[in-house]
């Protein structure tokens, strides 16, 4: 299957890169992301462009989210079904669980609908997306523990086994499902496979400052997005196990497929990530798709490149699904 990464971005795409660096770069640069104002300005920020740059597809429904497991922990969140597909219909077939980013700190199933949707219609099978609490009020592991409360969920009050699971993530959603994927109880039941726009890994952004020496991510500086990151895990060791993730070490990540953009600073993840997957013996293709931004995925109207890696993507589900579906219906 062809990737469809070109040698070059488009015209469109470089054009991005260039305002962003003059627009945004500097407005993040301003916002002081450890005040009660920045945190707020920062996230209607990205919430504004996302539904700007985003596109929503007519006759997505959503379903809310609100269950509570046995043990006591509530799962907030909602199921997205893609046009087309009858509300409550193919999730024993299969279920896309996104988990979404923006560093701990932003973001909600909400501003990342309009991707869950677009996911959801190409590759068939239903997303959903988990409201995990955010930083600086809820702090290690609480979103950690979210997600995995979902992961949960699904087969015990969905009927959705991991086989029949993808898991999906962008940015900081990356660092999230990687640490759950690595706990021994998950990875011995883990999803069919594994799927992340600019995952974020080294949470005190050395890779990205690496980077940066040799080009700045047009959107913000690596200082600025490690204090943000910082306001999740204040107050714990970055060293610790399940901040500071050791992939390499760890048991094989299920068949992962990682796309990052070639204007941004977490490429160096991305492709630190694809090594460290490698050398544990686990299956992953790496992406990096020239002049886009981070997770360029979520804007098609920005970046014209979007719909192709996002077709690409589908497949790649699709594929992993009807894999998974299989094996198991011949009892490997």
């Amino acid at each position: 299957m062809d990737n469809g990464v070109p040698v070059r971005g488009s015209l469109r795409s470089r054009g991005a890169v260039a305002v962003s660096s003059l627009m945004l770069r500097p407005i993040t640069a301003a916002i002081p992301p450890d005040r009660a104002w920045g945190i707020w300005a920062s996230r209607q920020l990205i919430a504004r462009l996302m539904g700007t740059f985003g596109r929503s597809l007519a006759g997505t429904r959503v379903e809310a989210v609100n269950s509570v497991l046995p043990d006591g922990r509530r799962v907030i969140g909602e199921w997205v079904y893609g046009p087309h597909m009858p509300t409550g219909a193919s999730r024993n077939s299969g279920a896309i669980y996104y988990v979404h980013g923006s560093g701990f700190t932003m973001c909600s199933p909400r501003t990342h609908r309009r991707l869950t949707s677009w996911l959801s219609s190409l590759a068939r099978p239903p997303g959903v997306s988990i409201d995990s609490r955010l930083a600086p009020r809820y702090r290690f592991p609480t979103a950690a523990d979210d997600v995995r409360a979902g992961w949960e969920w699904l087969p015990q009050a969905c009927g959705v086994p991991p086989e029949a699971i993808v898991i999906a993530g962008d940015s900081a959603g990356g660092h999230l499902t990687v640490d759950m994927l690595l706990q021994p109880d998950v990875a011995a039941n883990p999803p069919a496979a594994l799927v992340l726009f600019s995952p974020l890994i080294d949470l005190t952004f050395g890779l990205c400052a690496a980077r940066e020496v040799q080009r700045p991510d047009p959107a913000v500086r690596a200082a600025v997005a490690a204090r943000v990151v910082a306001l999740y895990y204040a107050g714990v060791d970055p060293s610790h196990h399940r901040l500071k993730l050791d992939v390499a070490g760890g048991p094989p990540l299920p068949p992962t497929l990682v796309q990052a953009g070639g204007a941004e600073m977490l490429e160096a993840d991305a492709r630190q990530l694809a090594a460290d997957i490698r050398v544990a013996g686990g299956s992953c293709e790496l992406q990096v798709w020239p002049d886009q931004v981070h997770v360029f995925q979520a804007l098609p109207r920005l970046s014209p490149e979007a719909p192709k890696a996002l077709a690409y993507v589908a497949q790649f589900i699709a594929n992993s699904l009807s894999v998974r579906g299989t094996v198991a219906d011949k009892g490997g």
